[in-house]
């Protein structure tokens, strides 16, 4: 609606971090964006934006405006799914941020599945570390944050929890393979793979170590987990993840998975995650409700 026009103009500003940048993203010219955003501070009667050499920053106001913009725009897609609902169609935008781990399996799988019933929903998937999703939903940018052992979670409203054990990823032909589960220790004397430290998968691997006497040791670091999930298939390196970042038939890559024995690492738990206090847009709630059904449906117990 045109009333938003600003709104989504300093929003674009300020994710760009340039009038320049913004401009070519929203399709106008840098002058008449500049005019809008003058306008604009001159209504407000206070500067939005600190110009720099090589861009813009968000003052002190700006920071207090551009939380209500983002509120606001959030507000009015929950309203816009809701009159869609009243409709009989349901329709609206879905922002999710997650870890690597949902990247190659699940999400593809629960989107398309939901896209199938309702087609007017699009979706933004943003790969985030486990900081960065909740920092998405506290400004707005996600609706939803799938992650795998977060680093706080007081901003946000924990949806749903599974365990995830932690699975080793080593070549079908080697001498670990046959066994069904495997030990730390028994990792040690072979090539290591891991993800760098800023996951979930490292850090509970990270806490392990610290508790045993064990080393490994470490050739290839990398913060792409699908090149670490296929690197084994290469070399007689072993690798890790999580379930659900796991393909059904790891074979077919010339891998096989074995879990690691929890008495060494514990598993750790994905997180479904919203902003505390938040009511969210219909399309991002009946998302919501169907990834829960699933985690519970995949991983969870039997009771």
């Amino acid at each position: 609606m045109r009333h938003m026009t600003p709104l989504y103009y300093i929003d674009a500003i300020t994710r760009a971090g340039s009038i320049r940048k913004a401009a070519e993203t929203l399709a106008i010219t840098s002058t008449a964006l500049n005019r809008r955003l003058l306008a604009l501070e001159a209504e407000l009667g206070v500067p939005i934006f600190e110009r720099l050499p090589r861009g813009v920053r968000l003052s002190t106001a700006g920071e207090l405006l551009i939380h209500h913009i983002r509120t606001q725009v959030s507000d009015f897609e929950k309203l816009k799914s809701q009159i869609a609902d009243l409709a009989g169609e349901r329709r609206g935008h879905v922002s999710i941020a997650c870890s690597q781990a949902l990247l190659p399996f699940f999400l593809p799988e629960q989107i398309s599945a939901y896209r199938r019933e309702h087609p007017a929903v699009t979706f933004g998937v943003h790969l985030r570390d486990r900081a960065a999703a909740e920092t998405a939903l506290v400004e707005h940018a996600a609706d939803l944050a799938i992650v795998f052992e977060p680093v706080r979670l007081s901003e946000v409203q924990v949806l749903a929890t599974v365990r995830q054990p932690l699975f080793a990823v080593l070549p079908a032909d080697h001498p670990l393979a046959p066994r069904k589960t495997l030990r730390l220790r028994d990792c040690a004397n072979w090539p290591i793979g891991l993800p760098t430290t800023s996951y979930g998968v490292r850090h509970l691997i990270d806490l392990a170590l610290v508790r045993s006497s064990v080393t490994l040791n470490v050739v290839l670091e990398s913060d792409n987990f699908e090149f670490l999930r296929r690197y084994p298939g290469n070399e007689g390196v072993i690798t890790f993840q999580i379930p659900i970042g796991l393909p059904a038939h790891s074979e077919d890559e010339g891998t096989v998975t074995r879990p690691v024995d929890t008495r060494d690492v514990p598993e750790g738990l994905l997180y479904l995650c919203q902003l505390r206090g938040r009511t969210l847009p219909v399309a991002a709630a009946k998302f919501a409700a169907r990834v829960e059904r699933a985690l519970d449906e995949r991983f969870s117990a039997p009771r």
